[in-house]
């Protein structure tokens, strides 16, 4: 009863601000009709400016509140707050709740024009509602990109279901409330159009399912530097969205790929690599074949000069004697009993370079090999990581270890395989027209 008397109260208070500008229009000498006009119009002016003063009130009044809690606060929510302006939306839903519950009794003497308005207000407060959702939204994606358990998954994804999610259930009552239907009833009325739905949002679909089970299996993160020669892929991870992944390649140009591709085709996820901090080299010297031979005893005594090789060569001088004492091998042949070769103690001088190579990760795997022997020569393999993963500094760490070997490998009376280059062949050519 009490709500029922403040309710007539307002109504009595509203006919007579109504009658009141329509009295004095009339004392005017305006027509009826013009008279009724000037008061929509009078009404109407009054009214916004009152909801100006109220927006420029409640948004200062806002933002003054939550300005002085960012700044005596060292959480980062209420920067986020203002950052995606949630007191400007907060104000105008306030602003529009308001005038969809005034302008009703302050425009009561035209029905006709009061129910259109109404109509057209509910609308815009979805639309408010909207908004501000969304704003919300934003302001939590931010929170969780600083946290340390969200900041490599994909929230602009899970950001973007829920903004779809909204936008469905938004524009389902905006058609309610145009139509003058129940949201069931459209909702309904949808089954049957719901295999046109599934051949539009079909990537939307698949990007959403994509995100989920990259989210779940952690295939990718932001960051992840991820190889996808198909595309053209080659860099770093920027952004995991529903529709689409970002990646900048090492050349700075960006790539976007649909999100979905991420489960359809095969990539290289390099997180693996940067994790264990190594980096790995695999690359090898082609020797060549006429090359390789036993040395001579003068060829050893001067390799034990070489301070990492010296252990090494006494350890195997002492295991080759006795190997070739026990089982009398005698010397009509070298090729009786057992011998040191340039290309065996090259190998263990490299495998002792690499140990004391301070660049060079010991505790993961460390080995040099000698693969197949091919057209080009025998390939003897570094296997090994470099104790860092960033690229200057794995390029800087191979180029000074192939530098040295390069060089050094002379001394073993070895030689690099290379093909013959313009020079040799005038140099073959000319021998022979003297010859």
């Amino acid at each position: 009863m009490k709500n029922l008397d403040m309710l007539n109260f307002s109504e009595h208070q509203s006919s007579s601000i109504y009658q009141y500008i329509f009295d004095l229009f009339t004392t005017l000498g305006l027509p009826e009709q013009q008279a009724h006009m000037g008061t929509a119009v009078g009404l109407l002016l009054a009214f916004a400016l009152l909801l100006y003063a109220l927006d420029y009130l409640i948004r200062n009044i806002l933002y003054s509140a939550l300005n002085k809690i960012a700044r005596r606060t060292s959480t980062q929510w209420d920067d986020f707050l203002l950052a995606n302006k949630v007191h400007v939306q907060l104000s105008r839903t306030i602003l529009t709740l308001l005038t969809r519950q005034l302008l009703p009794v302050v425009f009561l003497g035209f029905p006709v024009l009061t129910a259109t308005i109404v109509k057209f207000l509910d609308l815009l407060v979805l639309f408010m509602v909207y908004h501000l959702v969304n704003s919300l939204l934003k302001t939590c994606r931010d929170i969780f990109r600083t946290s340390k358990g969200f900041k490599d998954k994909p929230i602009d994804s899970y950001l973007q279901v829920v903004q779809i999610f909204l936008i469905f259930v938004i524009g389902t009552l905006a058609v309610s409330l145009l139509t003058g239907n129940s949201p069931w009833s459209f909702l309904v009325s949808l089954g049957a159009a719901s295999a046109i739905l599934m051949l539009v949002f079909k990537d939307t679909i698949l990007g959403f399912v994509a995100s989920i089970q990259v989210s779940a299996n952690d295939s990718v993160r932001v960051g992840d530097w991820i190889e996808m020669p198909k595309y053209g892929v080659d860099g770093d991870v920027l952004q995991i969205n529903l529709n689409n992944v970002k990646i900048q390649n090492w050349d700075k140009t960006i790539v976007t790929i649909p999100t979905y591709t991420l489960l359809s085709d095969s990539f290289k996820n390099y997180r693996g690599m940067q994790e264990t901090g190594g980096r790995r080299i695999k690359r090898a010297l082609n020797i060549k074949m006429s090359s390789v031979r036993y040395l001579s005893t003068e060829e050893i005594t001067a390799l034990k000069k070489i301070h990492l090789l010296a252990p090494y060569i006494e350890k195997r001088e002492r295991e080759i004697a006795d190997y070739n004492k026990t089982r009398d091998t005698g010397s009509s042949s070298p090729v009786n009993g057992r011998r040191m070769t340039n290309i065996g103690l090259f190998r263990a001088y490299v495998l002792a370079y690499a140990k004391h190579n301070p660049n060079i990760h010991q505790e993961l795997t460390l080995l040099v090999r000698q693969l197949a022997p091919n057209e080009y020569g025998i390939p003897l393999e570094l296997y090994m990581f470099t104790k860092g993963t960033q690229w200057v500094y794995f390029e800087d760490t191979m180029a000074d270890i192939f530098d040295h070997l390069l060089a050094a490998i002379k001394h073993f009376h070895l030689q690099v395989f290379e093909l013959p280059a313009s020079d040799d062949l005038r140099m073959l050519m000319a021998a022979r027209n003297f010859s």
